[in-house]
């Protein structure tokens, strides 16, 4: 015995995912497609979508940490970019329009939207010298790192009582 098997050539008939429903699969799916769909149609396509924050990139350099998220859309106006107890913090918004009144729409799918995004700060890191960028929907944010060799150290000294 070789241990070879003979396969026929001819490929075999790709079956559909159609033919394996049956009317039972059709009313279940049918019911819970359709089950709410105001619910939908009000909170789903914006409460539930993917993304409800910058998708971002976080590249790591010998001298500097860069963050770059996608902010498609929105003016560096519409974004403030905050540090807090070594958190960095991005956060925008983006309008409604306001030259259209609400009974102009035949249909309205862009709606007012606002994000944030966090990160936390190592210590490796200089929060007082961040900088920003906005590019073609592209904000980046250069954090330097401290230069552990060149730094002095902190000295504190303890009043014992």
């Amino acid at each position: 015995m070789t241990g070879i098997i003979r396969r026929n050539r001819v490929p075999a008939r790709r079956i559909s995912k159609r033919e394996f429903l049956t009317p039972f699969d059709d009313l279940f799916n049918e019911f819970f497609n359709n089950a709410f769909p105001a619910f939908h149609r009000e909170v789903g396509n914006d409460f539930f979508a993917q993304g409800s924050y910058p998708k971002c990139n976080v590249v790591n350099f010998d001298d500097r940490i860069e963050i770059e998220a996608a902010i498609p859309g929105l003016n560096k106006e519409d974004v403030t970019v905050e540090v807090i107890d070594r958190l960095l913090t991005i956060k925008g918004e983006s309008n409604q329009r306001d030259d259209v009144e609400e009974n102009q729409y035949v249909r309205r799918e862009v709606k007012r939207s606002a994000f944030a995004r966090s990160f936390t700060l190592g210590d490796n890191l200089d929060e007082q010298q961040i900088s920003g960028a906005h590019n073609n929907g592209i904000l980046t944010i250069t954090i330097p790192k401290i230069n552990a060799s060149n730094s002095e150290p902190t000295v504190r000294k303890i009043n014992i009582a």
